[in-house]
């Protein structure tokens, strides 16, 4: 008897709350003159940043219910490398608005996400992203937070918790941050 209201309270409360992540793209090559922003492609080290948070996010169980990229090369491409780490690996829907979006038009991509998606990840660009945690963001790890305030690596994801069943309740300090997780932090775990 306990163990079915443990199953049916954890069914209630995964109902109840949204989750999403914010996934920075990968280092990407440096713009040159004539050359269209959204066309920078990831360097190496993007592509092997992109696959390691993949992964992590595959063996921490983060699975997305819904991926949305921002139009531009290196998002698409970031999410290529991360989704390998899937099975099967999940298809993204390019978003036109998460280009060069600052927080409040990011704000605006997410608030228009049917409930049905728990689980939402968006992969896009500084500084909106980064701009979108902070305002997110009103508990949580302490010392995550004061290194979120300082800075958003490329491929960083933050992962935050809302308690409310229905993206267009999303205002500013209403969320809590779970993780911050960067290459950097991944590498150093493994050592």
């Amino acid at each position: 008897m306990h163990a079915k209201l443990a199953r049916a309270i954890a069914d209630i409360h995964s109902m109840t709350m949204r989750r999403l992540l914010l996934f920075r793209h990968a280092k990407a090559e440096r713009s040159v003159p004539g050359m269209e922003d959204r066309a920078r492609k990831l360097i190496e080290r993007g592509r092997t940043d992109a696959a390691k948070v993949g992964t992590y996010m595959a063996s921490h169980a983060l699975i997305p219910d819904r991926v949305m990229t921002s139009p531009s090369v290196r998002t698409r491409e970031t999410w290529k490398f991360a989704a390998n780490a899937f099975r099967p690996p999940l298809a993204a829907t390019t978003v036109d608005g998460l280009y060069d979006a600052n927080a409040h038009a990011i704000l605006r991509v997410v608030k228009e996400v049917t409930p049905a998606a728990h689980t939402l990840l968006i992969v896009g660009h500084n500084p909106g992203l980064h701009e979108l945690a902070v305002m997110l963001i009103a508990s949580g790890d302490v010392a995550a937070r004061e290194r979120l305030r300082e800075k958003l690596p490329t491929s960083s994801l933050v992962i935050i918790d809302f308690a409310f069943d229905d993206w267009s309740r999303l205002h500013p300090q209403c969320g809590r941050l779970e993780r911050f997780v960067t290459p950097k932090s991944l590498g150093s775990a493994a050592s």
